[in-house]
């Protein structure tokens, strides 16, 4: 039957009536049109500007059961080579779905375990939404890499609030990784200086176990770069020309030699002998062979270089706090909550 002059049977419908809400607010009683008109009066009726337009029932967002969280999750974009996340871990994961998971399985201040933290998205993700966190996992090559990944986004104070357990603290810690896992030792050892590994898998390295890059020149500069040898075992001058040659092989800046021995007199003569680099435009200049101990690591001691830009990490970008979470007023319309409302026919 029609209602206030529009009639749903032109349009080959029906007037539908939410009964449960209805019944919600003691509109049961009368016809379809005095129902219609008891919501008009709550003002549940939605009137169209437009002369002979359908009327719709406006409907809140606490009224809506809405639909149980999808197992696949298809708006959520997979992470492109220039998205400014990318660490250049191969299995890193969007900020954006480990913020959703936890978000919706966890409350603040509760622990959220990651296993196989990799380059540490739920840990980070965890660290922004206030929940404590533990991250697991087998390489200190990602131990380090999550680490610094913490500094650049949350700043040097974070340092204070984790602790890193099964990392050598000591040089008797750092001598048992080199005898039972040589390849641990290289990656943790070039995670205290600040490199990037070489190589990933076990192979060949020509003489280069990890590079640091950065730049001097303020404007269209080249990105330069220093080489890292790491030695567990016992050190010899042979190392520190191996090391000149390859500098001059790679067209590198520096070189740093990283051994668990002091070096002895002509270790340090021959680096000595191999000069200075200095940065083009700047008085500064730095040995081009640099050699520390792991007891210098330990201590703080890093690798003397131009700091106009460190490049050898893409450095994770600045956290923001989570969004305010936003309850709907109890009387807001649909459109500012859920989208359009519908139409009660």
């Amino acid at each position: 039957m029609p209602w206030r002059g529009i009639d749903p049977t032109d349009k080959g419908r029906h007037w539908a009536l939410p009964k449960k809400l209805l019944d919600s607010m003691g509109i049961i009683d009368g016809t379809v049109q005095d129902r219609l008109d008891s919501l008009d009066k709550l003002g549940r009726i939605i009137w169209p500007e437009k002369e002979g337009g359908v009327p719709r029932f406006k409907r809140y967002l606490q009224e809506m059961p809405g639909l149980a969280i999808q197992s696949i999750v298809t708006d959520i974009p997979p992470l492109s080579a220039k998205s400014a996340e990318r660490l250049g871990y191969p299995t890193q994961k969007p900020e954006a779905l480990l913020e959703r998971i936890i978000n919706a399985s966890s409350n603040e201040g509760v622990v959220v375990l990651d296993p196989f933290c990799g380059c540490g998205t739920a840990i980070s993700v965890a660290q922004k939404l206030n929940r404590r966190w533990i991250g697991i996992d087998i390489t200190h090559l990602a131990i380090g890499l999550i680490k610094k990944r913490l500094t650049d986004a949350f700043g040097d104070s974070v340092r204070n609030t984790y602790e890193v357990i099964g990392e050598p603290a000591d040089l008797s810690g750092a001598q048992d990784l080199a005898t039972n896992d040589p390849y641990q030792f290289q990656w943790w050892t070039l995670g205290l200086a600040g490199a990037r590994p070489t190589e990933q898998k076990k192979g060949a390295d020509r003489g280069i176990d990890g590079r640091l890059y950065f730049h001097d020149e303020a404007r269209g500069g080249k990105t330069k770069q220093i080489i890292f040898s790491v030695k567990a075992g016992h050190v010899q001058s042979a190392y520190v020309r191996d090391l000149r040659g390859t500098i001059d092989r790679e067209d590198a800046q520096i070189g740093i030699l990283i051994s668990m021995e002091a070096p002895t007199k002509p270790m340090l003569k021959e680096a000595a002998e191999a000069g200075f680099y200095k940065p083009p435009g700047l008085q500064d200049k730095y040995p081009r062979i640099q050699i520390l101990t792991i007891e210098d690591l330990l201590a703080g001691k890093q690798v003397a270089h131009p700091r106009l830009l460190d490049a050898t990490f893409k450095k994770a970008p600045k956290s923001r706090p989570a969004a305010e979470k936003k309850l709907p007023l109890p009387f807001e319309t649909s459109e500012e909550t859920s989208g359009d409302p519908e139409e009660p026919f």
